[in-house]
């Protein structure tokens, strides 16, 4: 993991784009169009090698731009799309919805509840000072976060 100044995730998100076009391209002879696995288990090897690498630290994605999500959500798309065997106006929500998955931006929600819990219930003092939010200044723009939940 990769973080900045600016904490905009830029060589973070670029690296998973190059590891998940990796792992698509080594997996297309099982998922692509012309495999003849079934549906069930091109997702589960969706689930079990492609998810792992995409959700890597995505409690802390929150404070991303929308445009590095978006990339993550293309490769998603991209994904399901070849699975699915879609056709090419197929939407990608209704693809989604028909395999059970669920968008980029609701896993970052998704993961940063579940870790603003951890969190809370943590023995370390410096752990949960970290969702001590009260001496922040606000400023337009700027996401950290433990703005999600």
């Amino acid at each position: 993991m990769h973080l900045y100044s600016r904490l905009n995730w830029k060589h973070h998100v670029r690296q998973q784009q190059l590891k998940i076009k990796l792992k698509l391209r080594k997996l297309y002879w099982l998922i692509g169009r012309h495999s003849e696995l079934d549906l069930r288990c091109k997702h589960l090897l969706y689930v079990a090698i492609i998810k792992p690498i995409r959700i890597y630290g995505i409690q802390l994605w929150d404070c991303a731009s929308k445009s590095n999500i978006e990339i993550i959500q293309r490769f998603q798309n991209i994904a399901l799309r070849t699975i699915a065997a879609a056709y090419r106006y197929d939407r990608n929500d209704i693809i989604q919805r028909a395999l059970m998955m669920t968008s980029v931006q609701d896993e970052i929600t998704k993961f940063a509840r579940k870790q603003e819990k951890r969190l809370d219930k943590h023995t370390n003092l410096a752990a949960i000072q970290l969702l001590n939010n009260s001496q922040d200044i606000s400023r337009l723009k700027c996401r950290r976060p433990y703005d999600l939940v």
